[in-house]
């Protein structure tokens, strides 16, 4: 159809269809392109940075291994100080426990010294009797007591001294004075009450009390044989 009235009709050059893939393949890249910067602009006005992120991980991993090494060293040094301040503890003690033991030996020496002055041979009448290291003392068992003496003869000491000891033990119970008499009035002299010497013997022994019993003192009495009144009596408090 011709004039006014005919469809317009246009006519273009033909696009091979190489060129046509290649345009869409440009369009494609531009398009990834726009993406990836349109992707890092985001990070950037965000202040998020994946380069200084590894970075930044990278000096934090270092910074944290160094305080573990840090760590590590002053573990090492704390334990070591540790055994020498024990160390240290350990030689205190016993230096401490050295000189409790040096101070007990002193004073057990000046005993030793003035007991074996009274052994000294003196020019008085014969037959002296003397007591020497007397005493009492509260042992961990409950209600029982241990006590121990030297009976010591003075003088020229011709001859041997025979005879007994008897103690009198002064305790309070239930707020009554008590007083217990070893060995029993009634009952005859052991072995351990006996005396038989010439220069010293050692008398020793334990006792019991009733439970809530308080030993307050002590008191021996040393008999020859052959008298009714004692040669010697002292007393000694309890400790």
């Amino acid at each position: 159809m011709f004039g006014i009235s005919a469809p317009h009709m246009a006519v273009r050059a033909a696009i091979p269809w190489y060129l046509r893939s290649l345009l869409m393949l440009v369009l494609a890249v531009a398009a990834v392109f726009l993406v990836k910067a349109t992707y890092d602009f985001g990070k950037n006005f965000a202040g998020f940075d994946q380069s200084k992120a590894d970075g930044e991980l990278a000096r934090l991993t270092e910074s944290h291994a160094k305080l573990e090494q840090e760590v590590s060293k002053i573990r090492g040094q704390l334990a070591q100080s540790e055994r020498q301040l024990q160390m240290e503890r350990v030689t205190y003690e016993d230096v401490i426990k050295q000189m409790k033991v040096l101070t007990g030996e002193n004073a057990q020496l000046k005993e030793d010294l003035a007991f074996f002055q009274t052994l000294m041979p003196s020019g008085g009448k014969d037959g002296g009797v003397a007591v020497n290291r007397f005493l009492v003392q509260n042992d961990p068992l409950p209600g029982e007591y241990h006590y121990r003496l030297l009976v010591t003869q003075t003088g020229q000491r011709n001859k041997e001294f025979q005879g007994t000891v008897q103690f009198l033990v002064n305790l309070q119970h239930d707020n009554k004075k008590i007083v217990l008499t070893l060995p029993a009035e009634t009952d005859k002299p052991n072995n351990a009450f006996k005396l038989n010497f010439r220069f010293y013997q050692r008398v020793e022994g334990t006792f019991r009390v009733a439970a809530g019993a308080v030993v307050k003192s002590m008191q021996v009495r040393v008999y020859e044989n052959g008298s009714a009144e004692p040669r010697l009596t002292q007393a000694v408090n309890a400790s």
